[in-house]
């Protein structure tokens, strides 16, 4: 451990840097960070005095490193830039997270649902599109969704959308429609009637449903009637302007829950 670990003088040299962490066993970054001094290095201390039933509740990324220990082998800790003026470190951050597809990040980058990877159509339909209404009727669980390769394939949007969020399962009981949106645009409506623990039992139809996310939930529904779905997605979808209904890191908003 002795050569992971930045001396007073190099971390005061490095400034504000954003890092990955990287799996020796096959090259994969699977994390990726921001921080200042020894943060790059403070995820495997984190598994110190950690009983090995225990890690797991911990997350994905620390499940990773304990593997890679394991296997008698250390984390790969790259420092992909540094002395980074504090006022972009976010971004940086975010655009390396946007470029690792499958990352053990809880969070996605900052704005990335508002100005991540887009296709020149995604562009064209995120500035040319009409705008949501400023202030919707309805009490609203808007969801983000941006792994949807095809808009127009309800299903598709339907089963991204209610499968599996951490959320409050009582404020989203409260509401009447889930908006699911895709890079700031919402492509699809629905009334949910019933939400479950995101588990295999409760979501049988589901083929990635797996009985680990018991903590988290989603709804068995329909699609919402056409004048609902007309007042918020229209014809190729409406894009939303509202800074209390536009996400930032966390996937879920609330309106009027």
């Amino acid at each position: 451990m002795a050569d992971e670990w930045f001396s007073e003088e190099v971390c005061e040299k490095l400034g504000n840097y954003v890092y990955r962490l990287i799996d020796p066993r096959n090259g994969e970054t699977f994390y990726v960070g921001k921080g200042r001094g020894n943060r790059v290095f403070q995820h495997a201390r984190d598994l110190d005095g950690v009983a090995e039933d225990e890690s797991q509740l911990l997350g994905n990324k620390l499940e990773r490193i304990r593997a890679i220990r394991n296997a008698g082998l250390s984390v790969i800790h790259v420092i992909h830039r540094h002395e980074i003026p504090k006022e972009a470190v976010f971004e940086v951050e975010a655009a390396l997270i946007d470029a690792f597809p499958g990352l053990t990040n809880v969070q996605g980058g900052h704005a990335s649902s508002d100005r991540g990877p887009m296709s020149h159509i995604e562009l064209i339909d995120k500035y040319n599109l009409p705008v949501l209404a400023e202030d919707p009727p309805h009490r609203l669980v808007v969801i983000n969704i941006n792994k949807l390769e095809d808009r127009s394939d309800r299903r598709a949007i339907y089963d991204l959308v209610r499968y599996c969020w951490r959320l409050s399962k009582s404020r989203a009981e409260s509401a009447e429609y889930v908006l699911a949106v895709v890079r700031g645009v919402v492509v699809g409506v629905f009334r949910p009637l019933e939400w479950r623990a995101a588990t295999r039992e409760n979501f049988p139809d589901i083929a990635y449903a797996d009985g680990s996310e018991a903590h988290r939930f989603g709804f068995i529904g329909e699609e919402a009637p056409a004048e609902i779905w007309d007042f918020y997605v229209g014809q190729r979808g409406k894009r939303i302007v509202q800074k209390d209904l536009r996400h930032s890191q966390n996937p879920i908003r609330y309106w009027r829950c």
